[in-house]
């Protein structure tokens, strides 16, 4: 059973894609971060008697890309928001038709800028809709509309009170409030390398059981990284606190190692060198943590090379994100005993390579704040998420063990393969029941 418990506001497919996001015009990444603050979504104040679905053309900038790429070079996730253009139209439609905005959102893959809007009091909306639609500066114009989900009570899943929960295209798509029935993560602890994490958004405080800092020992700025805090929020974002969203794994813990670091200059992507990792590295080879979150990559290294060895030589569980040109022949891909991720998509992905949603991913953000961001980073991240709820039930699983779980649990959601919570998490359970 799907785990879709919410509110469509289109009917055609392509607007399925839809997800309510307050409106931001803003393209710096920090200011926008700290606008999508946890709040009540809007949703929930919306008529579906009344209220009308509106979108117009918004081209706008390609976004840079993500992280995933290079140790030395990752890039902040380019933020998608309303263009001139759209913004242009829209304001001159509401004043033209006297319609007051409840909600905006872009939908990259259409080009478009989606709002729900209230007519006017008394306005025959058949009527106001027929006029839209002839209006050379709309795309769409359609009922604003309520679709309830067809579930099978006897294998519910868990129902989280966050209330953006249901935007989480990677949380959903992997089913893992399915696989939260049986597991959350419990008792596992997960190591991430990279960026430093806001260790004071409202969804992490209470998940982080220790930071470590290779860079600058800048408090301040460990708490202002964006990409660690966004793969952290994907792995273990609090679950049940009435705020924001639900990591993959919601009970796990978190060791966070800043081994990257951000250049004084605009737009710069996130960067890493052998030395800071290998003392991240080092780090983590004196605890016992098994899961290592690896959302970075480049070329060999020797020492690295070398203390991956030895990581894996200890049972750990390594996960990495694969490079956007698809070779895996550098740091840390190229290990076989290194499970790679990449972003889910139409095409097969090389022998072995797991997918994982990594495209348009709601998470946390510095200040407290939610955006949607891309890239293998946040695909390895559910993948390190999942591999907590499996070890959480066993936590003797070797990597080997854990890769062909997701591997062959993997499930086709909206046309891709791609890992699933759920059914890996119920495979791994039948099995350990079969053996009394």
């Amino acid at each position: 059973m799907k785990y879709r418990a919410f509110l469509l506001v289109a009917t055609m497919a392509g607007l399925s894609a839809c997800a309510h996001a307050p409106t931001v015009a803003s393209e710096d990444h920090r200011d926008i971060a700290d606008s999508v603050s946890s709040r009540t979504p809007v949703a929930t104040t919306m008529n579906t008697s009344r209220d009308i679905v509106l979108a117009v053309a918004n081209p706008i900038d390609p976004p840079a890309t993500h992280a995933g790429s290079s140790v030395l070079g990752y890039i902040p996730p380019g933020y998608y928001g309303a263009g001139q253009r759209a913004i242009s139209e829209l304001s001159a439609l509401k004043q033209s038709y006297n319609l007051h905005e409840v909600a905006g959102w872009p939908i990259k893959a259409l080009g478009v800028y989606c709002v729900v809007l209230e007519p006017p009091p008394g306005a025959d909306r058949d009527a106001l809709l027929k006029t839209l639609a002839k209006d050379d500066r709309v795309r769409l114009a359609q009922p604003l509309q309520d679709y309830s989900m067809y579930a099978d009570a006897s294998s519910d899943a868990h129902h989280y009170n966050d209330p953006y929960a249901n935007l989480q295209r990677g949380f959903v798509e992997t089913d893992a409030a399915l696989a939260h029935t049986i597991s959350q993560g419990e008792g596992v602890r997960v190591a991430i390398v990279d960026t430093g994490v806001d260790t004071t958004h409202p969804e992490l405080k209470g998940r982080i059981h220790d930071v470590s800092d290779a860079i600058d020992g800048d408090a301040s700025g460990y708490d202002r990284d964006y990409h660690g805090t966004e793969v952290a929020g994907i792995i273990a974002a609090d679950g049940d606190n009435h705020q924001g969203i639900v990591g993959i794994a919601p009970k796990v813990t978190l060791s966070v190692y800043k081994a990257c670091w951000y250049p004084q200059m605009p737009r710069a992507g996130a960067r890493c060198n052998t030395f800071t990792l290998a003392k991240a590295l080092a780090a983590i080879i004196d605890t016992n943590t098994r899961i290592i979150n690896l959302s970075l990559g480049g070329p060999p290294d020797p020492l690295l090379d070398k203390l991956l060895t030895q990581l894996l030589d200890q049972g750990r569980i390594i996960i990495a994100a694969m490079p956007p040109d698809g070779k895996l022949n550098g740091f840390p891909d190229h290990d076989p005993g290194v499970i790679v991720v990449r972003t889910s998509g139409s095409s097969s992905a090389p022998p072995g390579v797991l997918s994982a949603p990594g495209k348009d991913i709601l998470t946390t953000q510095p200040g407290g704040g939610y955006d949607f961001t891309s890239g293998s980073s946040m695909a390895a991240a559910h993948v390190s998420g999942i591999a907590a709820l499996l070890l959480s039930i066993a936590p003797k699983l070797d990597a080997r063990t854990v890769h062909d779980l997701l591997l062959q649990n993997s499930k086709v959601s909206d046309g891709m393969l791609q890992v699933n919570a759920a059914a890996a998490v119920t495979s791994l359970q039948r099995q350990r029941n079969a053996k009394g």
